[in-house]
């Protein structure tokens, strides 16, 4: 007999903060994951996905998990991303966001040609693809569950919704485990080195600087203030954008407010006290990022997936090997071959198969060993927080009403 237990928020948070810890520590002692630059959230959220696994395999007992502070964590992060934002990067990052943003609606559509074939050959609808396809995979979670009635509707197909979050769901571990390997073995056979080693890291501290970096009191208190800020003109955009009629996620807006408020911040007081590229922000972005995967990790329902068994695992090792086969001979070429073209490559594998902040933590664990690439975490977030909802919302109605 099944039952139910629902974690209150508080303990999930502090359970979160656990997951992590125990991820850093297995990091630290097991060097496979080192070299692979598996980022620590991702180590422990999965060993809690399994251990909640085990329990409701065990017992029936369903454990779930209140989110409400993960998703503040989330807009925290985004706001973080937005206040390192220079113009100078924003300028730069011209170019590889225009190729990123054609080689992302390339694999929208791959995507869903894939997941349509797999449809059709394990007995579904083909509309139904774009379930295993980029409604689930580049658009993760909350794309899945508003799509799924519609498929339902246009196919008849019963548990429409139950695909979708179960492909989500292995997609979403699938991107945190891909990622890393794949700048590995970009950077090692190219000889790759940071196009600016000088810079400070945007998201977390170095391996070797940590033990070193100087991070006081006011530098904190500092830091917060100007992120609070960025969250308030942030809720203030968002509630603008309501108005006008665009519907985007809170952390979008805040990750705007960050930009425009570390850019007024550099022109009106240049010589005021740094917040941009500080240690201390890059410590409170790797910690926001951190518990926000631990905790999207360990709520992880991985016996939704067991159900449905051959079909999306062998329709996602498709969608994977397509992935790893995009990022290696497309991807990084098209983007100059250089090392920022390898630390993005580890950002798309984890947002094709994944979601944004997945892809934000595989690039953080390569800059932390092989060094930092500021432009990559502009450029990246701005395609996955702007352009791929549009542009997968498009191609996946066009799918549904064919």
């Amino acid at each position: 007999m099944e039952t139910a237990l629902t974690i209150p928020d508080f303990i999930s948070v502090t359970l979160g903060f656990a997951v992590f810890l125990l991820g850093a520590q297995l990091n630290n002692q097991v060097q496979f994951l080192r070299r692979y630059n598996i980022p620590q959230a991702v180590t422990g959220g999965l060993i809690a996905a399994v251990a909640v696994m085990m329990v409701y395999s065990l017992t029936g007992l369903e454990i779930s998990f209140e989110m409400g502070s993960r998703d503040m964590f989330l807009v925290l992060f985004f706001a973080a991303i937005g206040l390192n934002a220079r113009l100078s990067d924003l300028m730069a990052g011209g170019k590889p966001l225009a190729i990123l943003l054609f080689l992302t609606l390339l694999t929208i559509l791959a995507q869903n040609v894939i997941g349509a074939a797999g449809a059709v050959a394990f007995g579904y609808p083909a509309q139904a693809g774009v379930l295993m396809g980029s409604a689930s995979l580049i658009g993760g979670h909350g794309t899945a569950i508003a799509w799924a009635p519609e498929v339902a509707t246009a196919t008849g197909l019963t548990g429409a919704p139950e695909l979708g979050v179960a492909v989500a769901t292995l997609g979403l571990v699938l991107a945190a485990l891909v990622g890393g390997p794949v700048a590995r073995i970009l950077i090692n056979r190219n000889g790759l080195t940071p196009n600016r080693p000088e810079e400070e890291h945007t998201v977390g501290v170095a391996h070797e600087e940590a033990e070193t970096a100087v991070i006081d009191h006011l530098a904190l208190i500092r830091v917060m203030l100007y992120l609070n800020l960025a969250i308030i003109l942030g809720y203030a955009l968002h509630a603008l954008s309501q108005v006008v009629g665009l519907k985007l996620p809170l952390f979008v807006p805040c990750l705007v407010a960050g930009i425009v408020l570390a850019n007024l911040r550099a022109l009106i007081a240049p010589k005021a006290p740094a917040v941009a590229r500080t240690p201390a922000l890059a410590l409170v972005s790797e910690f926001s990022l951190g518990a926000f995967l631990a905790m999207s990790l360990m709520s992880l329902q991985l016996w939704t997936i067991a159900d449905l068994g051959l079909t999306i695992l062998v329709i996602l090792l498709a969608q994977t090997l397509f992935a790893v086969g995009f990022v290696l001979f497309v991807l990084f070429p098209v983007l100059g071959s250089n090392y920022r073209a390898a630390v993005l490559a580890a950002g798309f594998g984890g947002f094709a198969l994944g979601a944004t902040p997945t892809a934000i933590a595989n690039m953080t664990a390569v800059t932390k060993r092989y060094g930092p690439s500021p432009i990559a975490f502009v450029v990246l977030p701005l395609v996955s927080a702007f352009f791929v909802d549009i542009a997968n919302a498009i191609v996946i109605q066009a799918i549904v009403n064919f």
